[in-house]
């Protein structure tokens, strides 16, 4: 496969462009995360979704410590090429480290507090190891 697409896709300064994860058959946007070129070009090699760890500084597999694997299906760059979506098939249908189904569970009410909206399906304690267990 040629990598010159990879030219196209403007990072920023870090050499990261954010990626929004969203649902191939509902459309439901399933989480944010980060990629550099390696991560990109080996999400399309290995097809399944490959980012960067800004807090561990390392590329990450989602779904490496979970089993949640998100499969993907299309990479769609924005018109400016600094924004992507990773179109995927999210494994065992938790994309949160909360244990919900999307990272955006949160909706602001008028009066300016938030309103949780998705459920918890699996508690993290019993998705990650304790050493492993992130943090909210």
């Amino acid at each position: 496969m040629q990598t010159d697409w990879l030219d196209t896709i403007r990072f920023d300064s870090a050499g990261l462009v954010p990626v929004i994860a969203q649902d191939w058959e509902s459309g439901v946007i399933l989480m944010q995360a980060y990629a550099n070129r390696e991560a990109l070009q080996l999400t399309v090699r290995e097809n399944r979704a490959i980012y960067w760890s800004r807090s561990k500084q390392r590329l990450w597999r989602k779904g490496e410590e979970s089993g949640h694997v998100q499969i993907l299906h299309a990479v769609l760059v924005d018109c400016d090429a600094d924004s992507l979506i990773y179109v995927v098939e999210q494994l065992g249908g938790i994309a949160c480290h909360t244990g919900r189904a999307s990272c955006y569970y949160r909706r602001l009410l008028p009066d300016g507090s938030w309103e949780t909206i998705s459920e918890v399906l699996k508690a993290p304690e019993a998705i990650y190891a304790a050493d492993h267990a992130p943090k909210d």
